[in-house]
């Protein structure tokens, strides 16, 4: 193994001499589209081209479903030994720890996520995602139903059968493993469609897996484009579920499709726009950490992103010197082969002028930009895609930068008087992903975790997470859990054997 480099133009040549497989990975193999297309992939760190993938399409999705069924319908998977199973899993994220340098690579020069983070958290996440779902392998039990003395009536789960996983760009490698982690434990077979700004580290995950033992067909990956294999996949007829996560906007298609084609299940994880409460009596010193952290970590993108401030506004000048101070102190912005840098490169131009747009809005709509605002250049950043981190101070509840996924380093900051008017406000949303409430009274935390309307509620923190707790949220945020014991049962469905003694 190659020591691991320490600076950026260690990783710079280590990057220069990437050559990564593009094909998709199909029954074992990797293969190239049946139409022999390909497109480019272009890197936000720099702007060069890393990769050339297969371009999937409606017949790249039909052969990866054949595959995935007559592995579930042969039982070469789900019909293994419990322990088999547990073993092959754990040698997967084995496969994975050991993959970490040049997985971590993949995922930055992919989606811009600086190196530090890709080898502390995204690789490692991934990994021990597999290892916690391996270990349910032998400890999924079924039920016998309390029936008269004659009957016995046995519950047993059942896998679904073929999966289709559709991930989003963000976190490639972690939510990937988020869906075939339990998906795979409950027996059943996957498709995985990465979304086409990062299709490189699911390629990957495909081979490792079949290193570590999984047999051919058992997990499928094809990349491509959203219309020409995300949308053949979630209308196949001979896909049982799609695991979506993503837009909200998509997520609503994912529901469409499972209509036209097969009443498939869905299971969706959609957008979000979490709001912070802070309390005039809260720690500002370490809401302000948390706050600039939940928003800036990985540039903003991310689904449960803490991107609304709701604060009392007797406090709202200090809390905003404090998230704008933590951020210049301890976030800096920088090149994403940097092992010095906290932010990177946002993951390609359209959503670069996305972000700034909405900066640009928020200061039309009258919002005060506290700081940044501005597309970063300079030490070599010209050719990437980096925004600065970004506050805008006093925006109005009904603008739209308050109201709509900005999915950037962009924080949005508006004032409250009453705890009533702060918790009609963090309803006052189509999403229900995440919220926090800072505040040192305990009865006020009652109140307040009770009547926020999100999947998760953090009390005096934010981002904190185990894979023992379920992820997922309401409204427009989707529905279904990933992590957890949970997500397992949305991968199977109960069955009833009743027999009748004479």
């Amino acid at each position: 193994m190659l020591d691991r480099p320490t600076t950026r133009a260690g990783w710079e040549a280590r990057a220069a001499d990437l050559k990564p497989e593009g094909r998709a990975f199909i029954d074992g193999r990797p293969v190239a589209a049946r139409s022999g297309r390909t497109f480019e992939k272009r890197s936000p760190v720099d702007g060069r081209v890393i990769a050339e993938v297969a371009d999937c399409d409606a017949a790249d999705v039909d052969a990866a479903v054949a595959a995935a069924r007559a592995a579930f319908e042969d039982g070469r998977w789900r019909n293994l030994p419990p322990a088999e199973k547990k073993r092959i899993l754990l040698a997967f994220a084995d496969k994975v720890r050991a993959d970490i340098d040049y997985l971590a690579l993949l995922e930055t020069l992919d989606v811009g996520k600086v190196i530090g983070n890709s080898l502390a958290v995204d690789v490692p996440f991934c990994a021990n995602c597999l290892q916690y779902y391996a270990e349910f392998a032998d400890k999924l039990y079924g039920e016998i139903a309390p029936v008269g003395p004659g009957d016995t009536a046995l519950v047993s789960k059942e896998p679904l059968g073929v999966v289709g996983a559709i991930v989003p760009w963000n976190y490639p490698l972690i939510i990937s493993a988020w869906k075939i982690g339990p998906a795979l434990v409950a027996g059943n077979s996957v498709v995985l469609k990465p979304a086409e700004q990062s299709p490189l580290s699911a390629i990957r995950l495909g081979q490792l897996a079949k290193e570590a033992g999984l047999p051919d067909g058992v997990l499928n990956i094809v990349p491509g484009f959203g219309e020409r294999a995300g949308q053949p996949l979630a209308l196949h007829p001979d896909v049982d579920m799609i695991s979506f996560t993503g837009s909200t906007e998509v997520g609503k298609l994912m529901m469409v499709y499972a209509g036209q084609s097969n009443m498939k299940r869905v299971a969706l994880e959609c957008g979000g726009k979490s709001p912070h409460v802070v309390l005039a009596d809260a720690d500002l010193d370490a809401a302000a950490e948390s706050i600039a952290w939940g928003i800036f970590y990985n540039q903003g993108e991310t689904c449960h992103a803490g991107s609304r401030i709701l604060v009392h506004r007797s406090v709202q000048a200090a809390l905003v010197e404090k998230i704008a101070a933590v951020a210049k102190a301890q976030i800096p912005l920088g090149h994403a082969l940097d092992p010095a840098a906290q932010m990177g490169a946002l993951v390609e131009p359209r959503h670069l002028e996305r972000v700034l747009g909405y900066v640009e809005t928020g200061r039309v709509e009258g919002a005060r930009i506290a700081c940044g605002g501005r597309r970063a250049s300079g030490d070599g950043l010209d050719a990437g895609l980096y925004v600065e981190a970004t506050i805008l101070d006093d925006v109005a509840p009904d603008a739209r930068v308050a109201r709509e996924e900005i999915f950037g380093p962009v924080l949005v900051v508006t004032p409250f008087e009453t705890e009533a008017e702060a918790v009609a406000l963090a309803n006052d949303s189509i999403y229900g992903l995440a919220a926090a409430v800072w505040t040192a009274d305990m009865n006020a935390t009652h109140r307040l975790t009770r009547s926020i309307c999100a999947g998760t509620v953090w009390v005096n923190c934010f981002d904190r997470s185990s894979l023992a707790t379920p992820f997922g949220g309401f409204r427009q945020s989707g529905f279904g859990r990933d992590r957890s014991p949970h997500a397992i049962e949305k991968y199977m469905d109960f069955k009833t054997i009743w027999t009748a003694y004479r």
